[in-house]
């Protein structure tokens, strides 16, 4: 058990005479944030002395009275207007750091219940390459599926993959209309992405030009209705200002909304090729719908061209996988499930949830005005209805107990509905969590693009970070008197730097957050970079090379710990929270409770090396102590990044 859960045990046994509802007062026992304080904090005196109508300072010696943490704490101080500091006896600490030294683990123990979590991630659309916006989903849901089996839970990893639907009926009509057999024959997934854009691309010129009029006369009708409320604005009231502000924000989206439709029809008009491919295909959007339709019928022709597209792409997607080490247990795309949506359809109308409106089958679900569509006015089925029997299928034959999405929060309304429909149908007896996520932008505060505006390139990103990275490594191997790596050694740390420096600038951040992509920032070889874990990695790796001790063998010996300054403290009492990081990322599905603890023990460590010499220590005793933290400290590094995906290595 962590010594924060610790605390909190013995604090529930203290506040329980004082009021039955701890499990808020619990979560106020937190790290101080200066040690002068001590080393925790417990902050419920204050909130607990409203409800008893008593002084904070008087609740807070109540608690005290009834607190025994004399086997691990020095006397509990009252401070303020109510805190509870604790400091941790350096004996426990020590003891502590003895019990896990040599423990690959670090002190974690494995879940006393395990739990089968089904995570859901990545889910690309084969129909194109994949770019940077699916980098969030592909190392976040890595991240958890990792944490999750250190912890000790079954985890099955599915990439729910896009492979059936719309797109495969734009990329049949595309193939059928628009094919360059040689540059096919050269690079079928390229030449399929090409034809997808190009029938897209034609099908909006279209949407966009049937849609302009009616805009531009709404636009003047709104124009007119502002007008209007500006020639009154002076007597308005304050709902009449309110009104205008709302009107001033209709009629600038409707202005960028024809702006941007203006700029798609602009584009086609100036090409001569594209216009008289627009022309010669007026219903292009109709048309590829047809073929889907075709294709979900068991076309044989369409049949036939989806399984010949198909394995090239699974191919070009799991090339980029490869290179990020992330795997999969299953692959279960879209098409998976097509054979199961008439049943779940019928199953939904049998029990009166699905219901006709319009000509399309839809749930209806309280608080929410928009229905959940489970089957549309042509007979197609949906998302949805996918996302309804994948549920369905994970709970009765894969067992799950929990299903995780890490999906982009824009998708946050659709789960809401998805979750609420399961639990009306009765699957209420698996969790279902959507893990969102924020925007990768670029440094102009948009989503990061090409200069062209073209989403970038996974492929061309993984590149790039490794080129960066091996400019990185070999200006630090060319500084030292006599270079420590060959060139194919270069090559192999550049790699694991560049891919590492990639997932942990998009780990550190606070997933509902978006963040800037910065290639300086990313593989910086100071702050907060996956690049700075691993050259302190390295560093240890290093004292250990030069002092010719093997790292596998320090524990077998003397393991008693001294502690006798307080960098050498604080950096051992750092090390034992290793499961505490390991309940942060698991308590909300949040990586960077891990990247934030590794980033803040680097800095404690780098304070012990900095006042701790190792090498000239006064004692062989504290040589000897000095070096368990020092491997301690490596192994939470290669753990703690191992969890995010990230490699370290010997030598940088």
């Amino acid at each position: 058990m962590s010594i924060i859960n610790t605390l909190k045990s013995r604090f529930a046994s203290a506040l329980s005479p004082l009021t039955t509802n701890t499990g808020p007062l619990l979560e106020m026992i937190r790290s101080s944030q200066d040690p002068k304080f001590g080393d925790f904090q417990a902050n419920c005196a204050m909130p607990l002395a409203k409800q008893l109508g008593k002084s904070p300072r008087d609740v807070a010696a109540e608690i005290v009275k009834h607190l025994d943490v004399s086997d691990c704490c020095e006397t509990p101080e009252i401070a303020g207007p109510g805190f509870i500091n604790l400091r941790l006896k350096d004996d426990w600490i020590a003891a502590r750091i003895g019990q896990i030294a040599g423990d690959n683990r670090l002190g974690v123990t494995a879940a006393d219940k395990p739990r089968h979590v089904v995570v859901d991630f990545s889910s690309p659309n084969v129909a194109k390459p994949m770019h940077v916006g699916h980098l969030r989903s592909s190392v976040i849901g890595d991240a958890i599926c990792r944490t999750l089996r250190f912890a000790g839970h079954k985890v099955t990893s599915d990439n729910h993959i896009g492979d059936w639907g719309t797109q495969f009926g734009m990329i049949i009509y595309g193939y059928r209309n628009f094919l360059d057999a040689a540059a096919y024959r050269k690079d079928q997934v390229a030449e399929l992405a090409r034809l997808y854009k190009l029938v897209n691309q034609l099908s909006d010129y279209h949407k966009a030009t049937a849609g302009l009029p009616d805009l531009r006369l709404h636009l003047q009708q709104r124009q007119a209705e502002l007008d209007e409320l500006n020639s009154n604005v002076a007597s308005a009231d304050r709902k009449a200002k309110k009104k205008l502000k709302t009107q001033r924000k209709t009629v600038e989206d409707t202005r960028s909304m024809i702006a941007s439709l203006e700029a798609r029809v602009a584009e086609i008009a100036a090409d001569a090729k594209l216009l008289a491919q627009a022309n010669a295909h007026i219903d292009i959007a109709r048309l590829a719908r047809q073929e889907t339709s075709k294709l979900h019928a068991g076309d044989e022709q369409n049949q036939q061209l989806w399984n010949e597209f198909l394995p090239a792409c699974l191919a070009a997607l799991n090339q980029v996988y490869s290179r990020l080490d992330v795997q999969f247990d299953l692959t279960l795309g879209e098409s998976y499930y097509n054979p199961m949506l008439a049943d779940v359809v019928s199953d939904l109308r049998s029990i009166g949830l699905a219901t006709d409106s319009d000509g399309a089958t839809c749930i209806f679900i309280d608080g929410n005005d928009a229905p959940f569509i489970v089957q549309k006015t042509d007979g197609a089925y949906t998302y949805a209805t996918t996302d309804l029997a994948t549920i369905q299928y994970r709970r009765h034959e894969l067992n799950a107990d929990e299903i995780v999405y890490v999906v982009d929060k824009r998708q946050s309304e659709h789960f809401n509905l998805l979750f609420r429909t399961c639990q009306l149908w009765g699957l209420e007896n698996v969790k279902c969590q959507h893990v969102s996520f924020g925007t990768v932008m670029g440094n102009d505060g948009k989503p990061f693009k090409t200069r062209s505006g073209d989403n970038v390139g996974l492929e061309s990103l993984i590149d790039e970070a490794i080129a960066r990275a091996r400019l990185v490594v070999d200006e630090n191997d060319d500084r030292r008197e006599q270079p420590a790596l060959s060139p194919d050694e270069r090559a192999r740390v550049a790699q694991i730097v560049g891919t590492g420096g990639i997932k942990y600038a998009d780990l550190r951040h606070n997933r509902d957050s978006d963040y800037v992509f910065d290639w300086d920032k990313m593989l910086a070889t100071t702050g907060d970079t996956a690049t700075y874990m691993q050259y302190a990695y390295a560093r240890i790796c290093g004292i250990f090379r030069e002092l010719h001790v093997d790292r596998r063998t320090i524990a077998d010996g003397q393991t008693t710990i001294l502690l006798t300054c307080p960098e050498e403290r604080a950096l051992a009492l750092q090390l034992t929270q290793f499961d505490y990081a390991i309940d942060g990322v698991l308590t909300d599905y949040r990586p960077n409770q891990l990247t934030s603890w590794l980033f803040e023990t680097a800095g404690k460590f780098s304070a012990f090396y900095a006042h701790c010499s190792v090498k000239n220590a006064e004692s062989p005793e504290l040589r000897q102590s000095r070096l368990i933290l020092c491997d301690l400290m490596a192994r939470a590094l290669s753990t703690g990044l191992a969890l995010l995906g990230i490699e370290t290595a010997d030598v940088m």
